[in-house]
């Protein structure tokens, strides 16, 4: 384990091991340039009973920025100001629109009865142990939020240690993290509150299961991590924001603090912070055997990492800059006393494992323990003597487990092509747990014994499903300039394309953040109705390692794009679909992909599903997080990079009197990852641009945010909107047998 501390952090992107990683914003969703005339009309409707959408009025400003000597105008400003009259007013009239024209579909309500079957399955999250008990998380099937367990053993009844869903009436309030000290008493564990990346952190007593008094606030992309005395914990925290902006202004410099169990928060000592760097991330964490602070400093979502440190064992030592070169990404694994383990690409894109050693840090003492291979290297973890690797090797999980001094012992024995995950643990642990999922498999929880090697099931779900009637088989198109894109397409055994079959095309296309198989109740329901799932591993992701994410980022975004429509095209040039029976979907990162396709290319798609999606790349990184990103995007006040963001960037591509893809835009109302002022802006100036009498909607979420955390019920409404949307826009009016 590379962490005293378990940090369970529901927010975090998905990584190997899961329990590790805490990135700073970045875009995610748990489920990415062809000149066009402008007189170009899109693929024709594949049905003609739907009625017309009246749009509401939005009212159209004179707003003007000026970018490098370039006029952009800005009509629809008023709306990024989330919480005032008029977009309120603007916000329902939107809603009302979208729910009449959902609530017309005479399938929705039968929709609505199959995802609740569907969702309606026992989940739970992998145990972990800690003083000699397991902790883990459960959902019955159809509960808004997971619940918090414990049990003295595996084979003892559990019982309840935290349950969300009796701290609001909505179920909109989601544990966001936990961390329990290593005696197994202390539970520290953040709330999230309707859909908010602000977490909010509290300390049960594991034993009589009754809250403390400690209550810390204005917490964001962070975990906790125990001392090794358990006396307290360390996390990172923002200053408070000024009143009305906590959704909206930009964060930055967040500092480092040790909090006292027992002590009100104003007393927190300040561990470390970096007044001179305001785009710094800093978290830390506490290396297994209590010996050392690790702070890992980042810069935006830039993949690259600095890692500084402070000995524990010598009160008042300073913090020592370890690796502050910013170079490449480092990830510790674990250590042996001053010998430091880390996961890095330096030097090894497709990545490695190297030893430091703090006696003697020069980088020519440096030593290699896991070399470079041909698969991608996703993440390392330790568990007793044992280096557990996790590669991708074509977007699919490959577990090998070595030796502490890099001897490989073996492998774990997958079910199949899909996504392992876990592999979590400790030095003293005789036992790691894992979880494996596919889309033909919902995700079951494997028990790993580390002295036979042997894997046995731990959990395995019943759905109300017949997966042996469905498969996945990975297939690769060739982009634009000729790079081999791979892609999973998921249907029913039996079906036999013929061109007419409507195809749900999914990406992101960002962040490093890698698209692997996985189980999803959506794509469940959609391949049932007759559909293809068609996931596409674009550049710009992780797959390939740091070479292919620098391939779609940046000035090099373009290629995402590129590799998305190539996607689309291969699907139509090899008889599986056509444009009427073709639809597109993303969320974050993916919004935007599905953003820019259906602008550059409204002839390939008949509908859009661009779901919390950043739409404005002018503007972007004056909001929240969102400055972040610009080691992903760009700075629009460098004219180089305004030139790259003003040829894609959704809302200012739009082009008056286009016929574009019907389009369901969906957001949260608290969203303060993308605000939804993105989605807002994008939303009116489709509205006002589009020529067709195909829809254009956006349905708004109350009480929600990004994503992390949305409750059961929520989720199904949404899933089911969604659904029915794309059957009437595809033409879906019967279900398949």
């Amino acid at each position: 384990m590379t962490f005293r501390a378990n940090q369970h952090s529901t927010s975090a992107i998905r990584c190997f091991p899961a329990r590790h990683c805490v990135k700073t914003g970045t875009l995610l969703i748990l489920p990415v340039l062809i000149s066009m005339s402008t007189s170009l009309p899109g693929s024709a409707p594949a049905h003609d009973s739907a009625p017309t959408t009246s749009y509401p009025e939005t009212r159209r400003d004179a707003v003007v920025d000026t970018f490098h000597g370039e006029a952009v105008e800005d009509p629809y400003r008023w709306l990024e100001d989330p919480t005032s009259d008029d977009t309120r007013r603007w916000i329902e009239a939107q809603n009302r629109v979208t729910e009449a024209y959902l609530a017309d579909i005479p399938e929705r309500d039968a929709l609505r009865e199959r995802l609740t079957q569907l969702w309606d399955f026992e989940r739970y999250g992998l145990p972990y142990q800690r003083g000699g008990r397991y902790f883990f998380t459960r959902n019955d099937g159809l509960q808004n939020q997971a619940v918090l367990h414990v049990s003295e053993s595996l084979d003892a009844a559990p019982r309840v240690l935290l349950d969300p869903n009796l701290l609001s009436e909505d179920g909109t309030t989601a544990l966001a993290g936990t961390s329990v000290s290593d005696d197994g008493r202390l539970l520290a564990y953040g709330l999230s509150r309707a859909g908010s990346d602000w977490q909010e952190w509290r300390v049960r007593d594991i034993d009589s299961g009754r809250d403390l008094d400690d209550h810390l606030r204005w917490i964001k992309f962070s975990g906790a991590s125990w001392a090794p005395d358990h006396s307290g914990f360390y996390y990172s925290r923002y200053d408070q924001p000024e009143p009305g902006a906590e959704y909206t202004d930009a964060n930055h410099f967040p500092k480092i603090h040790f909090h006292r169990i027992g002590t009100p928060q104003e007393e927190d000592e300040l561990i470390y912070e970096r007044p001179d760097q305001k785009d710094w991330g800093l978290n830390a964490s506490v290396t297994d055997d209590g010996r050392y602070l690790i702070i890992r400093a980042s810069r935006g979502t830039d993949p690259r990492n600095g890692i500084f440190y402070r000995d524990l064992e010598q009160p008042g030592s300073p913090v020592v800059e370890l690796l502050n070169e910013f170079d490449a990404s480092y990830s510790l694994v674990d250590n042996d006393g001053p010998r430091l383990w880390f996961h890095t690409d330096l030097d090894a894109p497709l990545g490695r494992v190297i030893e430091i050693d703090l006696t003697r840090p020069q980088r020519d003492q440096w030593r290699e323990i896991i070399a470079e291979s041909d698969a991608t290297l996703r993440g390392v973890s330790r568990v007793g003597d044992l280096l557990f690797a996790s590669w991708l090797r074509d977007a699919c999980s490959d577990i090998g487990v070595f030796t502490l001094d890099g001897r490989l012992q073996g492998s774990v024995d997958l079910p199949g092509a899909g996504t392992a995950m876990g592999f979590g643990g400790d030095r003293h642990d005789r036992e790691t747990f894992y979880f494996f999922t596919s889309p033909t498999d919902p995700g079951t929880s494997f028990h790993y014994d580390l002295a036979s090697g042997e894997s046995r099931v731990f959990r395995r779900p019943r759905v109300d499903f017949d997966f042996d009637a469905y498969h996945t088989r990975q297939v690769f198109v060739e982009s634009a300039d000729g790079t081999r894109v791979p892609m999973f397409l998921t249907h029913r055994r039996d079906l036999e394309p013929d061109g007419d079959t409507p195809v749900y095309l999914y990406g992101y296309g960002g962040f490093r953040i890698s698209m692997t198989p996985a189980y999803s109740t959506f794509t469940s329901a959609w391949i049932e109705r007759g559909g293809i799932f068609a996931s596409v591993c674009l550049r710009g992701g992780g797959e390939y390692g740091e070479a292919w994410h620098h391939a779609g980022r940046l000035a090099n975004k373009q290629n995402v794009f590129d590799d998305f429509i190539a996607a689309a095209e291969w699907l139509i040039d090899s008889g599986h679909t056509n444009p009427s029976r073709l639809a597109i979907g993303g969320g974050s990162n993916g919004g935007l992909l599905v953003g820019a396709c259906m602008i550059q290319r409204p002839d390939l798609f008949a509908a859009a599903l661009p779901a919390v999606g950043v739409f404005d790349m002018l503007r972007y990184h004056k909001f929240t997080i969102g400055w972040a990103w610009m080691v992903e995007f760009g700075d629009p006040g460098n004219e180089a990079d305004f030139r790259v963001l003003r040829a894609y960037s959704p809302l200012h591509n739009l082009r008056p009197g286009t016929r574009y893809p019907s389009t369901l835009i969906t957001t949260g109302d608290h969203d303060d990852r993308v605000v939804p002022a993105h989605s807002f802006k994008f939303a009116a100036a489709l509205q006002h641009a589009h020529r067709g009498d195909n829809p254009v909607l956006i349905r708004i979420e109350t009480s929600a945010g990004h994503g992390a955390g949305k409750p059961t019920r929520k989720i199904i409404e949404e899933a089911t909107d969604k659904l029915a949307f794309l059957i009437r826009e595809l033409g879906m009016t019967e279900p398949s047998p």
